[in-house]
Order: C-alpha cells, then sequence, then structure tokens
C-alpha cells in the first residue's frame, strides 16, 4: 500500500539532550572573548605592560616619590629596601650623588616613550609614503627610491644616528629626527614589496577600472591590507627605537644630565657595578620590560587584524 503523507510516528525523534549539549558547546559572546583573550594571552601581558608604562610616563609627576633631581650626599649609594641598609623612602636606592632611583627611571619613562613613539611616527610617514610610491608605479620611481633605501641601508643604524646627532647636536628633538631619518628605510622596502603584491590584484584593477584615482586606490584599498604587515613592524621598530635611544644616551650624544633617562642612568651606574648593582640593573630592566611588551603587543595586533592568521 503507498502511503499518501509522512507518517511522522515512524521519523526519528530529535533527541532534546543533545541539542542541550550543542548549545552549551557553542560559546556565547563572553566566552568567546575569554577564548581569544587566552589564545593571545602574551599579548595581553604585553599590552598590560605598556599600559603601565603609559600611566606612569603620564601621571610621573603624582606618583614619583621624590624629586628626580633632588640630592642628598649623606644618603648616596644607598642600596634598595630589601636590602640591608636600604630605606623604604627609596625603595630600589639611591644614585651616586643621593638622587631617588626609582624617581629617575619614573621620569625616563616619559623620554623613552615619547622618543620611541615620535620616531617611529616619522619613520611610517617617510616609509609608507615612498613605498607606496614605489610599489605602485615601479620603473623611474622605484629605481630612485630602491637606490636611496640601498644607500641608507648600507651604512649601520647606530653610526648613521651618532653621526646625525653629532652634527645636529645632542637634545630630544635632534634624537628623534637622527632616528626617524635612519629607520624609514625598513618600513619602505617593506611596504614596497607589499604593495607590487597587491596592486596585480583583482579588487585594485576593478578599481582602476573604474577610473578610481590613484591616491584613492593608494588610501582606501592597498593601505588597509599591508596594515598588519605596518603594525607588527612598528610595533617592533619602537623598541628599537627605546634601545637605541638609551644606547646614544649611554655613549653621551643622547639625552644629557641631569635630566633622567634610561641610558644616562645606565651610564652612570657602569661605574659602580660592583659597589652599587641597582643603579645599573634596574634601568636596563626597564629597557628590557618595554621592548618586551611592545614587541608582544605587536605580534597580538598582527594577529587581531591579519584575517589569514585570525582564529575563530
Amino acid at each position: 500500500m503507498t502511503l499518501n503523507r509522512t507518517d511522522e510516528t515512524l521519523l526519528p525523534k530529535k533527541d532534546g539532550n543533545i541539542n542541550r549539549q550543542q548549545d552549551k558547546a557553542t560559546p556565547t559572546g563572553l566566552g568567546k572573548i575569554l577564548r581569544k583573550l587566552w589564545q593571545l594571552r602574551l599579548g595581553v601581558i604585553g599590552g598590560l605592560v605598556i599600559i603601565g608604562l603609559v600611566v606612569v610616563a603620564v601621571f610621573t609627576p603624582y606618583l614619583a616619590p621624590g624629586d628626580p633631581y633632588e640630592q642628598t650626599p649623606k644618603n648616596r649609594l644607598a642600596p634598595p629596601a630589601w636590602v640591608e641598609g636600604g630605606s623604604i623612602e627609596n625603595l630600589l636606592g639611591t644614585d651616586h650623588v643621593g638622587r631617588d632611583l626609582l624617581t629617575r627611571i619614573m621620569y625616563g619613562t616619559r623620554i623613552s616613550l615619547f622618543v620611541g613613539i615620535s620616531a617611529v611616527v616619522l619613520e611610517v610617514f617617510m616609509g609608507v609614503l615612498l613605498g607606496l610610491l614605489a610599489g605602485y608605479y615601479g620603473g623611474k620611481i622605484d629605481s630612485v627610491i630602491s637606490f636611496l633605501v640601498n644607500v641608507m641601508l648600507g651604512f649601520p643604524f647606530i653610526l648613521l644616528a651618532m653621526s646625525l646627532v653629532a652634527v645636529l647636536g645632542a637634545s630630544l628633538q635632534n634624537i628623534i629626527i637622527a632616528l626617524g631619518l635612519t629607520g624609514w628605510p625598513v618600513f619602505t622596502r617593506v611596504i614596497r614589496i607589499e604593495t607590487m603584491r597587491l596592486r596585480e590584484s583583482e579588487f585594485v584593477l576593478a578599481a582602476k577600472t573604474q577610473g578610481f584615482k590613484t591616491i584613492r586606490i593608494l588610501v582606501i584599498h592597498i593601505l588597509p591590507n599591508i596594515l598588519p604587515t605596518l603594525t607588527v613592524l612598528a610595533s617592533v621598530e619602537v623598541a628599537r627605537a627605546i634601545i637605541l635611544e638609551s644606547l646614544l644616551s649611554f655613549l653621551g650624544l643622547g639625552i644629557q644630565p641631569p635630566t633622567p633617562s634610561w641610558g644616562l642612568l645606565l651610564a652612570e651606574g657602569r661605574n659602580y657595578m660592583f659597589m652599587a648593582w641597582w643603579l645599573a640593573t634596574f634601568p636596563g630592566a626597564a629597557i628590557f620590560l618595554a621592548a618586551l611588551g611592545i614587541n608582544l603587543l605587536g605580534d597580538a595586533l598582527r594577529d587581531l587584524t591579519d584575517p589569514h592568521l585570525r582564529k575563530s
């Protein structure tokens, strides 16, 4: 006998328990956020470190325990508070003229972050502009820009920065200019390669056929697609700029005393390495912590912005 309609009693019934288990397995909005934070836990740690440094840099006058320039010769080379002979008033000890080391490190955070970010902003402006032009147009423009990049990369970064500072003079503004002028070729080379790859993409060719202007194609279609690479590179360059500024100050070509700078604090502590280890240890730890936090945050931003690396 042929059935004209489906007998619903013969169909398998849905198991409510299975559905409830599937609902439980599907992560909620909060669950997705927590899972993403766990996947990027190192980036979260780096972000917290950078936030802490920014807070210290902005609110240093209110957070610092003392005056970075106040000298107390009677209390010179006092050890940290947890070492025998130390005092809670000078948590990280004092330097060779009795200035509070923690206060000077906190004020040095301002200089290091300002120099690092400002120098990279200059590098990004020059490097991205030249990289987009070289990669998109090619030909003679590409040849001239590539030649300039090769000439700049032929000099050691630190030697070129030292030469520029020596010519311009040791000041905060000149250090930023020197670091910016020595760092842009790295951005130009990377952005040029990415632009050459993207200019043959279908969406760029489609934009050309619709008659879009070059500036619109570069800004709207190409630049957003190189932001993940630019983000990671910029984070690395911020850390490099902080280290280079510290190196220049350590060599006497950067921030001049008595202005507190991490590199200058290292230079002042090198003569007391065996009798006052904290003078060089804590500024060095601050440089390491800042560079590590920036690099971890840059890797996390790359994972968040790059669709090929983004995890569900």
